[in-house]
């Protein structure tokens, strides 16, 4: 994957949290659990989940290693990453041939929705 510099835009806090919350969910973590693990308090990250408050870089990488997807992604999702190019993932699944059309399909959706890219249609 690459990187370019860190982004000034404006993170779409709200949309963070909720991402943050949706990975919670799916790795069937209650609020508590994740917050020991992350090393933050239970409020703190409630409030991260409801888009109240801005979690720093370090906060990031920590609740992404208790969640175990890349750093990477929650920087994207922050807004300190501008321009990750996840092609390569996708072009891998693509030619697979030992993958059915439909196979290659779900993989690449699955993929998409670990890296927020859900408009891409597939190929």
């Amino acid at each position: 994957m690459r990187y370019t510099a860190i982004s000034m835009k404006s993170p779409t806090v709200p949309d963070l949290g909720t991402f943050i919350k949706e990975q919670r969910t799916r790795s069937a973590m209650s609020v508590r659990k994740l917050a020991d693990q992350a090393g933050i308090s239970n409020p703190y990250l409630s409030q991260i989940e409801r888009g109240l408050r801005r979690p720093s870089a370090e906060i990031l990488k920590s609740l992404a290693r208790a969640l175990e997807i890349s750093t990477e992604t929650l920087y994207e999702r922050a807004g300190l990453l501008d321009d990750v190019d996840h092609s390569g993932v996708e072009d891998a699944i693509a030619s697979d041939s030992t993958l059915t059309r439909n196979q290659q399909q779900a993989l690449t959706e699955i993929y998409r929705s670990f890296v927020g890219d859900e408009q891409k249609e597939a190929t």
